[in-house]
């Protein structure tokens, strides 16, 4: 385990303007020069060892002393599917907390080569560094990250120990592996499958191959109930482990998100009831947990959505007041 150096990380200064087709999309001329708006938006270019990432920190006329890191998990960039992590700043920027959401090394307009969720700890890193030196009076960060985001913000506390992260939303996070998966379909998606009409109207008409069925099925079976194995090892530990002890020992307070028709928040669930070192977790102290049941696993209907920004803004208010006191 490191401790923080700051001196590893460049910081990031604002650039008035840049060349590329999706910021354009997303930073409308009128918005950036709207004076009477509550917020701006600003390009900004980050250093982070030697190569260039690319953020846009949405900044508050008035800003609170807390403000937010949005991490970008899987194949995605800083916009999110369905522009969600745009709708997310935009939101939290108008009611006073700046937020910055950027692609890592080799991801959107970012420069370098592409790396996994358990990589990245040097972006989030630059990221931060970026946020602070833009943010005047800022003195706490909360990181937010969906899916494997989730899970790099707690692999990044649980290394790092940067003292400037307050505190984590962490929303459907990743811990997935052939057990977990397989537990999940087990528990889940044979049930669905059965009681399916559909299913039974297939099976019925040849379009489902019943020995091959049941192979797959014995197979997930195994392996479900298998000891689960954790992922990749750094130092002796899997980034399952390492994300429990971050959880663990992480002393800010914890929103946690999870969705009801989303196999990853089912795989996480079953693996904090099961794997090695979660258990009792999730009713830490200081850990605030929210179902929404309906929702899908980016939230992707307008209901959704907007209820993980109610949600999400609700607990940053919370986790502002306790922090001026």
């Amino acid at each position: 385990m490191r401790s923080f150096d700051r001196r590893d990380h460049g910081g990031g200064a604002p650039v008035a303007a840049m060349t590329s087709p999706r910021m354009e999309r997303e930073l409308p001329g009128a918005e950036r020069e709207d004076a009477t708006a509550p917020f701006v938006e600003r390009p900004l270019f980050i250093d982070c060892a030697g190569e260039r990432l690319v953020g846009v920190l949405a900044l508050p006329r008035d800003p609170a002393r807390v403000a937010v890191v949005v991490i970008v998990g899987g194949p995605q960039y800083r916009a999110g599917s369905h522009r969600q992590f745009v709708q997310l700043s935009r939101r939290l920027a108008n009611a006073g907390f700046p937020t910055l959401r950027f692609d890592y090394r080799g991801m959107g307009d970012s420069t370098g080569a592409p790396r996994t969720f358990e990589e990245c700890g040097p972006d989030i890193a630059a990221a931060v560094d970026a946020m602070r030196a833009n943010c005047e009076g800022v003195e706490q960060i909360v990181l937010w990250g969906l899916c494997d985001a989730a899970s790099a913000a707690l692999d990044y506390w649980h290394s790092a120990r940067d003292p400037r992260v307050a505190a984590m939303a962490l929303l459907n996070p990743w811990v997935r592996s052939e057990a977990t998966l397989a537990k999940a379909h087990v528990k889940h998606y044979y049930v669905q499958r059965l009681l399916s009409k559909e299913f039974w109207a297939k099976l019925v008409s040849g379009g489902v191959a019943p020995i091959e069925a049941l192979r797959t099925f014995a197979g997930n079976f195994v392996r479900a109930f298998s000891r689960p194995q954790g992922g990749s090892n750094r130092a002796g530990q899997s980034f399952q482990d390492r994300m429990a002890a971050g959880l663990r020992e992480f002393p800010g307070p914890v929103l946690l998100i999870l969705s009801g028709e989303d196999l990853t928040a089912k795989e996480f669930l079953e693996y904090a009831q099961s794997g090695p070192g979660w258990q009792g977790l999730l009713a830490r102290s200081g850990l605030e947990r929210c179902d929404l049941p309906g929702a899908d696993h980016t939230f992707s209907n307008a209901g959704a959505a907007g209820e993980v920004e109610a949600r999400t803004l609700s607990w940053l208010n919370a986790v502002a007041a306790s922090r001026s006191r």
